[in-house]
């Protein structure tokens, strides 16, 4: 079942994605979608920098290039790691669709990294709050570059064409958060299908760690309630605006609802083998991604029997204030730097 886990969590941008289920038919195409993937990225490792002195011992060793010193530990980049940017855009329209002559693309409400580690066999996925501020490009009607500013990172993406576009200036906007860090490949889709997936595992039940109303539906902290699409989308989606920190309350809900949506997709999928395929059929018109069959094939191969648990799943610690007219989100940048190394580099050994 862990097999199923791991394949499910690439294609939907709120928690999870089912693009990776059902495809170990065409086993025949995975050289070719591995080398693909790595060969999206020009560089082969993030870009840091360290100004910690080497002791003698680690003079005396050959330095690589992807090597960094952090807090008397050396740290090399896992060039193995598989990174996926999933997106979950604001827009409840039934198939995306390009956007001319107008700054409209959609917002990147939901963005989690998914991280395959094939060195320890195990799946991350690094909840990003929406708000985080970080470098956005800015680009007028025509798609000419205006400026870079400051801004919360879910507006990249409504800088773009809806698609394509808006999908690479986001993933570019994520991995200077990180970095620089490699991105291997995207998966976007219409906050519109929040339904249908949730109702095709049958609905979910999920017990909120706070109260909070959403639409038509009042959740109360400490009860279980059944989700089916439409409370899905409203416990997923929606948030008070005139309340601060609203979007670090989402972010919370959905890791709850990650936790319980895995455990439905574990046991829906004893009876109904076809679930993924189903879903993924379901949605395509919702989604937009640059994964091609061939290199889904090679990650669903790959990725079978990694970990995932409720640990798994990290967000970023921060703080969030309240700017001229928005939330802004601020990461700790100690913090985010820990993480960033825990995540996609591996100690050395510097005795051996």
């Amino acid at each position: 079942m862990r097999n199923r886990v791991n394949k499910i969590l690439l294609i939907w941008c709120i928690v999870v994605t089912l693009i990776l289920v059902g495809l170990g038919a065409f086993e025949v195409t995975r050289v070719v979608g591995k080398s693909g993937l790595f060969a999206k990225n020009a560089k082969s490792a993030p870009v840091t920098t360290s100004t910690e002195v080497l002791t003698q011992a680690e003079n005396a060793m050959q330095w690589q290039d992807d090597w960094i010193k952090h807090d008397g530990v050396i740290y090399d980049y896992n060039e193995d790691i598989m990174t996926f940017l999933v997106m979950g855009i604001d827009k409840t329209d039934e198939e995306v669709t390009p956007v001319y002559g107008e700054i409209n693309g959609g917002q990147a409400d939901a963005l989690f990294l998914l991280v395959f580690n094939p060195h320890d066999k195990t799946t991350k996925v690094i909840g990003i709050n929406r708000n985080t501020m970080a470098d956005v490009e800015m680009y007028d009607e025509y798609g000419n570059y205006v400026n870079t500013i400051k801004a919360q990172i879910a507006v990249q993406h409504g800088f773009g064409d809806g698609v394509e576009g808006s999908c690479d200036l986001e993933k570019r906007a994520v991995s200077n958060l990180f970095y620089q860090l490699p991105i291997h490949g995207y998966a976007a889709i219409n906050m519109s299908a929040i339904p249908t997936i949730n109702d095709e595992v049958g609905g979910v039940d999920v017990t909120p760690t706070f109260d909070f109303a959403s639409g038509d539906y009042e959740f109360k902290a400490g009860e279980t309630v059944h989700l089916d699409g439409d409370a899905a989308f409203a416990f997923l989606q929606n948030r008070d605006l005139e309340q601060i920190g609203s979007a670090d309350k989402r972010l919370a809900r959905q890791k709850v609802y990650l936790t319980a949506f895995i455990r439905q997709v574990i046991e829906t999928t004893k009876s109904q083998p076809t679930l993924a395929v189903d879903i993924y059929k379901a949605i395509s018109k919702q989604m937009v991604t640059d994964v091609s069959v061939d290199q889904l094939s090679y990650i669903a191969s790959t990725v079978a029997g990694y970990d995932f648990n409720e640990d798994s799943l990290k967000l970023l610690k921060g703080e969030t204030r309240l700017g001229e007219k928005f939330e802004e989100f601020y990461p700790d940048q100690n913090e985010l730097y820990e993480l960033f190394l825990d995540t996609f580099y591996e100690k050395v050994d510097v005795q051996g």
